[in-house]
């Protein structure tokens, strides 16, 4: 019964969120985590807020390599300092 009232009240807290651009990773991280925690020793509320947190920080280092320049710049393939002997 305490799962259900920990993962409604974490559902609230992130609709009532200002801004949904700042729950993504932390739904899905908190879902996940709360599952494990409630098998993990009755913890859903410990592995859903610690889910939530490494969902964000995923979801934020994806936005940095999605940012990133896609291209690499290409270096011819030669032989520096090999004097051919």
């Amino acid at each position: 019964m305490k799962t259900i009232a920990a993962l409604l009240i974490v559902g609230a807290l992130a609709l009532a969120a200002p801004s949904t651009a700042n729950a993504r990773g932390c739904l899905k991280g908190a879902v996940v985590g709360g599952v494990a925690g409630h098998y993990a020793g009755h913890h859903a509320v410990l592995g859903a807020v610690a889910g939530c947190v490494y969902g964000r920080h995923r979801a934020r280092e994806q936005e940095r390599q999605q940012q990133q320049p896609q291209h690499q710049s290409k270096v011819p393939d030669t032989d520096i300092g090999q004097t051919g002997m």
